[in-house]
């Protein structure tokens, strides 16, 4: 505060914001979507219950899936984490910051780096957060499917 003011504590609150909630609608939309399809798939599109529903798919087929979300919610928002993270860096030594706003940001971004720049640094994130995904996923699904079985009995 004492160098930028109060202003700076808030770059890239706007993008931020909207990367949070868009993110997690993709992803989880994604999966179930796929999910969906590969239920189908898997039982060649004959009548499903929900028993058949959660024994056609095992630990493999929800870590594919889980990544594959991730993936596509990653493709689809990272613009917004590039944006976010060149809004909030420090000034240059004379005081002067780099970018004024989120337009500035695309702007010069799509200027002298294309739509490349906006995916700069998009492998590590994939490769930190796909396998996370994959766990969560795996975790979740026989978590649930376990307390499905367990209530029937």
């Amino acid at each position: 505060m004492k160098e930028e003011g109060w202003r700076a504590l808030y770059k890239g609150l706007v993008p931020g914001l909207f990367l949070q909630v868009t993110h997690g609608a993709i992803q989880f939309t994604t999966y179930e979507e796929l999910r969906k399809f590969a239920i189908n798939y898997r039982t060649d599109g004959s009548e499903i219950n929900s028993i058949t529903a959660d024994t056609s798919l095992d630990s493999f087929d929800y870590a594919i899936l889980g990544a594959s979300s991730k993936l596509a919610a990653i493709l689809s928002t990272y613009p917004f984490q590039v944006i976010r993270a060149r809004l909030q860096q420090r000034p240059s030594t004379e005081g002067i910051p780099r970018y004024m706003d989120s337009l500035h940001v695309v702007k010069d971004t799509a200027r002298f780096e294309g739509v490349r720049g906006f995916y700069k640094g998009i492998t590590a994130n994939v490769l930190k957060n796909a396998p996370a995904a994959s766990i969560t996923f795996i975790v979740y699904e026989n978590v649930l499917n376990t307390l499905k079985f367990r209530r029937k009995d």
